[in-house]
């Protein structure tokens, strides 16, 4: 358990750094606070931003559910997949929106993995009993 718990602590510093890259976008494009909006190229540091804490709310329960529930292991390879695919997705979405595919494909499919893992064995479990 102890990569899984490796693998969730990364992916805060990994969501940590990307509000640290907004901030800095902010300052640089002159966007002030509250504002989201008014310059393109902030506007795709906030959404990355925005996006992976999106991510976050389904990644984070699903890697510590799909450990407990079905592979350590494997819930630590899926987690290290996701996290490079937060950081495709980062490089490719802040230079061109439209090339973030990769990166996003990388999020997904660990967490839909994981997750219909969770239903799989939590199904099975319920019928063993």
């Amino acid at each position: 358990m102890a990569l899984v718990q490796l693998v969730v602590a990364l992916a805060l510093l990994q969501f940590m750094v990307f509000g640290m890259a907004v901030g800095w976008a902010r300052g640089k494009f002159g966007v002030k606070a509250p504002a989201t909006t008014g310059n393109e190229i902030f506007e795709r540091y906030f959404r990355v931003q925005m996006n992976t804490l999106e991510q976050l709310v389904v990644f984070v329960p699903a890697i510590l559910l799909f450990a407990t529930l079905y592979n350590t292991t494997l819930a630590a390879i899926l987690g290290a997949v996701w996290l490079v695919g937060r950081g495709i997705f980062f490089y490719s979405y802040t230079r061109n929106p439209a090339s973030r595919g990769l990166g996003f494909m990388l999020t997904m499919l660990p967490s839909a993995i994981m997750v219909i893992g969770v239903i799989v064995s939590t199904i099975r479990a319920a019928i063993a009993v």
